[in-house]
């Protein structure tokens, strides 16, 4: 337990399911109440699609844990309604600095230009970024929460999947169209299914000391290769809530687990890095060594994995929560429409599709993060310095730094669900691509883009497509009437007057980052991601672009 921080207990109360005479049926039952799925519970509520969350514990993350929540994560958050409390909890920072031994070798700025409503990052314990996750499920009426409500045995199959749980008062059995799984990098259900997930052990170990003090250190990400109060071993120094300081110290493969969390073997490292004088007090210890693994498939019959039961990175670059929310708003939407029967299942081999991509470029960066700073022998140690070295003075070298390749959205570039551009575009949002936020007016007043998107398709219309308004609402017209929610917005010119259906790009920021030039009309997905743009206005081509995101392509065989 931490001296800044109270974990909140919650109840265990009886379920009706636990008197039924027989199971109960349900849409989706999620496994963990942990980010993953809390974010699939609320997901899957703002779309009208009830859930079961069945937690083991009672209570929030012990320890700070994961800690930065990017950019894209917070965004997804917004449209759950959840991202206000952590926004005003947690500690932004868009600057990190690199040193090598005392010297500073370059800095970044991960969001060096204005206009956007989220900042790349913010730092905040795991324990609030749950807390305010679980305030905003209790306010959703389709999320049925149980604590102490423990999964212990799964029968699957491809009909139907059900579930024995065990609670304080015996236990009960229940079954449901989909099971979605969050329940941890060591997964139980994982295994009992005999499913793996493979990967790579690396042989180092780090320390997590979370410190209370007060410092007018910057809040800035710092990070140290062969730092002088730590020869030979990496340290990273982040800022939290509640004047709580993360700071990681690279011990070596051979350092002993447990010994490292005492204090008498912590203080000594502080010491060194801050000083004797400096005083503080330890909140926190952990120690942990990198991970990076994956199932080969995260769908088997109706049980779909997300989050760390499904896939593992290493901590730098802030890949594994941040990855898991991008992971359930890519799955989410494809299920609920599946479940409405707007899809057909083969949509939810995307899910498995689009994340193993997403997974896979994960590990990559979290891999070769884990290689530069811990080099295996000589030669690979001689390249990292020499590197370091030339970045203090030659921007090329810089690139070759890792540190930790900071998590972004993963775009989707080879996806079945798009539909290839037919003219010329830039490439900044390209089909897969997360949307890009932009400041825009509406008949509200000032708002953002992305506010305006999210769980249903939107057509955004510019320039000469605009002239079209009266094909395009027939457009979405004919797709309500299938079921397929779709809006028409329009993006009209500076100086015009924001109304129903229309936008005003006042700053023509909005036309910069879409490439609006002449004319652009683009279709984006439920889950804030290109599908499709074009130059012109078919009405035929937009229903076939729809109907294609939709998994119309996708066949039975690849929904076995």
């Amino acid at each position: 337990m931490v001296s800044t921080y109270t974990n909140p207990e919650y109840p265990y109360r009886r379920s009706p399911d636990q008197d039924a005479a027989a199971p109960a049926h349900h849409p989706v039952i999620i496994v963990g109440g942990g980010p993953a799925g809390l974010a699939a519970a609320m997901d899957l509520a703002l779309q009208g699609i009830a859930t079961v969350v069945l937690d083991d514990n009672n209570t929030v993350s012990v320890g700070s844990r994961a800690i930065c929540i990017a950019k894209r994560t917070l965004e997804i958050c917004d449209r759950y309604s959840c991202a206000g409390p952590m926004l005003a909890k947690g500690v932004t920072w868009n600057l990190g600095r690199v040193y090598f031994g005392e010297q500073q070798i370059y800095e970044f700025n991960l969001l060096p230009e204005q206009h956007h409503k989220i900042p790349a990052f913010i730092n905040l314990q795991q324990y609030y970024f749950e807390e305010y996750m679980v305030d905003r499920c209790r306010e959703l009426p389709d999320i049925d929460l149980r604590w102490l409500h423990k999964v212990v045995a799964v029968d699957s199959s491809r009909d139907a999947t059900s579930v024995e749980v065990q609670t304080p008062e015996g236990n009960y059995r229940m079954s449901c169209d989909y099971l979605l799984v969050a329940d941890g990098a060591n997964s139980p259900i994982r295994e009992s299914l005999g499913l793996e997930s493979k990967g790579q052990v690396f042989e180092d170990r780090f320390l997590i000391a979370d410190i209370l003090m007060k410092a007018d250190f910057p809040a800035e990400r710092r990070f140290w290769f062969d730092a002088p109060f730590h020869p030979d071993q990496s340290t990273l120094l982040h800022k939290q809530a509640d004047n709580v300081w993360r700071i990681d110290f690279q011990l070596g493969w051979d350092a002993d687990p447990e010994k490292e969390k005492q204090i008498d073997r912590i203080r000594p490292r502080i010491e060194a890095m801050l000083g004797k004088d400096r005083e503080w007090e330890l909140e926190w210890a952990s120690v942990y060594t990198f991970r990076c693994r994956k199932m080969d498939s995260f769908i088997h019959n109706r049980v779909i994995f997300m989050g760390d039961a499904a896939h593992q990175v290493s901590p730098f670059g802030a890949r594994g929560a941040n990855g898991a929310l991008q992971g359930v708003e890519n799955l989410c939407w494809k299920l609920a429409a599946v479940l409405e029967q707007r899809a057909p299942a083969a949509l939810l081999t995307s899910y498995d599709s689009e994340r193993q991509h997403g997974a896979r470029e994960n590990i990559l960066h979290s891999t070769r993060a884990t290689d530069f700073m811990t080099p295996k022998n000589h030669v690979t140690r001689v390249f990292r310095d020499t590197v370091l070295d030339l970045a203090r003075d030659y921007p090329f070298a810089r690139r070759l730094v890792n540190s930790g390749r900071l998590s972004v959205p993963c775009v989707y570039d080879d996806s079945p669900l798009n539909t290839p551009d037919s003219a010329a575009f830039g490439a900044q949002m390209r089909p897969g691509s997360a949307c890009t936020d932009a400041p825009i007016s509406a008949p509200g007043g000032e708002q953002w883009l992305l506010e305006m998107l999210g769980n249903r398709f939107v057509l955004l219309a510019s320039g000469q497509a605009v002239a079209a308004t009266e094909v395009l609402e027939d457009c979405c017209r004919q797709l309500q009437q299938r079921g397929i929610d779709t809006r028409l917005v329009c993006v009209d010119e500076t100086g015009a007057t924001a109304s129903a259906g229309h936008i005003v790009d006042r700053e023509g920021i909005l036309a910069q980052r879409y490439d609006l030039r002449d004319s652009a009309l683009y279709l984006i997905r439920p889950d804030q991601h290109v599908c499709a743009r074009w130059r012109d206005v078919d009405p035929q081509a937009v229903v076939a672009a729809v109907e294609r995101a939709l998994g119309a392509t996708l066949t039975q065989e690849q929904a076995a």
